[in-house]
């Protein structure tokens, strides 16, 4: 049974308003730059204003807008390599400088993360960052629990050798609590926010 335009722009608008921190902060975390995470969000939800009718129908909606941010920033990271490349300048010509309390952790862990190929990357974002369940993540992105589990624990291990075996974890928790800034501290997300039929599409 349809529903009118009315009602359907109230429940985007409802999503938008319970997502859009989430989001941008996911964003943020893989990409390391805020104004590109703004932009990765919002086009996030302009896609997913654009297929409502069906994400709306969808079991998990969030996982959705979740793997279309994946898909977005992985974009945005090939394109900023290649620019850089051609000018010789990978990952330069942005401020490290922020006025966060925890600066080192923060820097040293966005660094270390851009290190890692970005499917590691995603998984050790969402599941030591997002705090999501291996099941959420897996869910997110359209894979298996176990590519969730390999890739995570082979993206820890990378962070470990770059972090330190000790601290690892827990600067990314630290850094993560960081990142309030524009975006904002995320609660942890409720079991079951997200749909790998969904995800499928805007997140592999």
């Amino acid at each position: 049974m349809g529903i009118s335009a009315d009602q359907a722009a109230a429940e985007f608008h409802t999503f938008f308003e319970s997502h859009h921190a989430e989001l941008a902060r996911f964003a943020h975390l893989l990409t390391g730059e805020h104004e590109a995470a703004d932009d990765i969000a919002a086009d996030a939800l302009l896609a997913v204003w654009d297929r409502w009718d069906r994400v709306r129908a969808a079991e998990f909606p969030a996982a959705y807008a979740r793997g279309v941010v994946a898909n977005m920033a992985r974009s945005r990271i090939r394109s900023a390599v290649r620019e850089r490349r051609r000018i010789a300048l990978y990952w330069s010509g942005r401020s490290e400088e922020t006025a966060d309390p925890d600066v080192a952790a923060m820097v040293d862990v966005r660094r270390a993360l851009k290190q890692l190929p970005f499917r590691k990357r995603v998984c050790v974002v969402l599941r030591h960052a997002m705090d999501l369940s291996e099941r959420e993540t897996a869910l997110a992105l359209g894979v298996s629990v176990g590519t969730v589990k390999s890739q995570t624990s082979k993206g820890m291990a990378e962070l470990q050798r770059l972090l330190g075996p000790e601290e690892a974890g827990e600067r990314m928790l630290r850094a993560a609590a960081g990142e309030g800034g524009a975006h904002g501290r995320i609660p942890g997300p409720r079991a079951g926010t997200g749909s790998r039929s969904a995800a499928a599409e805007g997140g592999r």
